[in-house]
């Protein structure tokens, strides 16, 4: 209980700081900029993502909240987001990817612009890729233009953190539903990641002080950077 109190309290604290709620304001930053991401919640997200790296947090996420009613308006069968199982193009044409573009490329270019690109490694992913075959049963079929859950194949965005930009890496088969060449699993981008960090010793000791590695399998994409 010790233990959890003192964790408790640091966790208080931190939230609570003044550099905390300072890092958390972004009405400190231009219109200009705040236009530049986009004055969207998924926009001004990713400016605070910046403003948190900024401040020297190691590791932030930012989770894609979905436009329920425009999803809806453009029949997407979506819940908002990125679950595109119905008019999978139009919905991406006309709603997610334009937000998207936005944020994100002005993401990159203030991260570089501020000399912070280089040390912090940017990563894009899902928790699935999307069916190769156009047609999902939930949404009328082939008429419905959607897409369904599809574990096979997926694409994945690394940028920063020492990555050679302007590359792909590893190909599909000719319709996009398995890996063909370079084949990578989650496990190498997990081993990437703490490349990147600079952790590659990846071995921990057990409370009997036995050495156990955290991440058998796996290898680091070396060949990104």
């Amino acid at each position: 209980m010790a233990t959890l109190n003192s964790q408790q309290q640091q966790a208080f604290s931190l939230l609570s700081g003044s550099q905390t709620k300072d890092a958390f304001d972004v009405s400190r930053e231009s219109p200009a900029l705040r236009q530049r991401y986009g004055e969207t919640l998924n926009g001004i997200s990713m400016l605070m993502a910046r403003r948190l790296v900024e401040a020297e947090v190691p590791f932030v996420s930012v989770f894609w909240k979905g436009n329920k009613k425009l999803a809806e308006a453009k029949n997407c069968k979506s819940g908002g987001g990125w679950d595109t199982h119905g008019n999978n193009f139009k919905c991406l044409s006309d709603v997610l990817l334009p937000e998207f573009d936005q944020a994100f490329s002005a993401l990159l270019e203030d991260l570089n612009d501020r000399g912070l690109l280089d040390q912090t490694l940017v990563l894009v992913n899902s928790e699935m890729g999307r069916k190769p075959k156009i047609g999902d049963p939930r949404s009328g079929g082939v008429k419905g233009a959607g897409r369904d859950h599809w574990t096979h194949a997926m694409s994945v965005l690394m940028a920063g953190g020492g990555i050679r930009g302007g590359q792909t890496f590893g190909t599909s088969d000719r319709v996009a539903a398995y890996p063909a060449d370079l084949p990578v699993a989650p496990e190498d981008v997990a081993k990437t990641v703490y490349h990147a960090m600079g952790i590659d010793d990846l071995t921990a000791t057990d409370r009997t002080g036995r050495a156990f590695q955290l991440l058998d399998e796996g290898r680091i994409l070396s060949e990104l950077f």
